[in-house]
């Protein structure tokens, strides 16, 4: 399989193009920097020797490695993003690499003291005496998905270089904008035309997904009245405690930090307060979609009633949908889930199926007709500067999409009920 080394150069390749979205902005993609890493993919892909190579006027990537058969075997997909998340700076990335990992911390930054401890992290004790990937402490890394383009890519060239391993078509796509919920939106499904396609966008090695929230995004205004503190007695009404009122109705256990598994919460994520006008912004998501509804008529409910109290029109609030569960679209053809099932197994990985506490662009594309369970990258601590990915797990996620590609090449009966 293909070297550490090459993966890790290929990988840094990525991460040092700084390549943020912007939620702000309305352009797709949203920044004119996602571009440069967009390019570079297109030439890169064309490099390797994939056909059919495009770059379209939003960025979006999309290649084709041609079948090697001589039977019609179904067309799949690997889709990975290309943009990093807004949450944390990705400029100027100075990812390190550890050697050997002895299990104990790694000093990300001396001079400011960020260090990454297993004692904080416990996940980083699976990977001692592995090579990790690190930041320097002061941006995040870009394995969140940067990883994911590099095991695709990586897993193209190795399938180009050994024809013996036979496949169908497969189809890789490249989005950007994924980290502020846009990276599916202008997907053209008809033009990659696969029947069924993977994200390479999960963490842990190991993780299968197919099933994730609902998510919704909530915006709460409570409108107050500015006069003169010194003149104020009866005459002030302060939003900012009203906001406050709002925020204590909710379940305080229903919240990111309580909660696990399948269970859902309210995220209070902003607030932007003077006297006049409070702005709360929330994300609300949950697996079960009655569970779901039932939290967004609980926010209704209480604006409702806060309403009522104060005898005026204090409260406004709007709810929006933004994706939704998409194990509603693949059970239906849970063989999917099964050739990566078996293919982890077939290379020693033991499969993590659980679901997603969280969205992906397979959720969207799975209710624009292309089912598109999700498989691990390798990374941890998305988000951050304490973010770090381990080489062995890329080169397992590597192996797992040539199985994948193998699996499927072999068209052998599957059950599809």
């Amino acid at each position: 399989m293909t070297s550490k080394q090459a993966i890790i150069d290929r990988f840094i390749s990525y991460v040092t193009i700084d390549t943020e979205s912007d939620p702000d902005s309305k352009t797709t993609p949203s920044t004119e920097k996602q571009w440069d890493l967009a390019h570079k993919l297109t030439k890169e892909l064309i490099s390797i020797g994939m056909k059919e190579v495009t770059i379209d006027q939003n960025a979006y990537v999309m290649a084709t490695l041609p079948s090697n058969v001589d039977h019609d075997v179904p067309t799949i997909g690997f889709i990975s993003h290309f943009d990093t998340t807004p949450d944390f700076t990705g400029k100027n990335v100075k990812p390190r690499v550890i050697e050997n990992y002895d299990g104990k911390d790694i000093a990300l930054n001396a001079e400011q003291n960020i260090i990454l401890s297993p004692n904080y992290f416990e996940d980083l004790l699976l990977y001692k005496g592995q090579t990790l990937i690190v930041t320097d402490g002061t941006t995040l890394l870009g394995a969140d998905d940067k990883a994911g383009i590099t095991e695709i890519m990586t897993a193209m060239e190795y399938l180009i270089n050994h024809p013996e391993i036979k496949h169908g078509k497969i189809r890789v796509g490249f989005t950007p904008d994924e980290e502020i919920g846009r990276g599916a939106h202008k997907f053209d499904v008809e033009k990659f035309g696969a029947d069924w396609a993977y994200t390479m966008d999960g963490s842990q090695i190991g993780e299968l997904e197919y099933e994730n929230f609902n998510a919704a995004g909530v915006t709460v205004k409570a409108t107050g009245k500015i006069v003169h503190p010194g003149y104020a007695k009866g005459k002030l009404v302060n939003s900012m405690y009203y906001a406050t009122e709002f925020i204590n109705a909710l379940p305080p256990m229903e919240t990111p930090e309580h909660t696990e598994g399948y269970e859902g919460f309210f995220h209070l994520y902003s607030i932007e307060g003077k006297v006049e006008e409070t702005v709360l912004k929330y994300i609300l998501r949950d697996h079960d979609k009655d569970k779901f509804e039932a939290k967004k008529a609980l926010m209704e409910k209480i604006v409702f009633d806060l309403n009522t109290k104060f005898e005026s029109e204090v409260f406004n609030i709007e709810i929006k949908d933004q994706y939704f569960n998409m194990r509603e679209k693949v059970e239906p053809v849970m063989h999917i889930v099964d050739i990566a099932e078996e293919a982890m197994k077939a290379v020693g990985i033991k499969p993590l199926i659980k679901p997603i506490r969280g969205g992906t662009d397979g959720s969207q594309l799975s209710y624009m007709g292309l089912p598109c369970p999700n498989i691990f990258a390798g990374g941890h601590n998305f988000h951050g500067r304490y973010e770090y990915v381990p080489v062995e797990s890329m080169q397992k996620a590597v192996e797992v999409i040539c199985k994948i590609a193998e699996l499927v090449g072999q068209n052998q009966e599957r059950d599809q009920s």
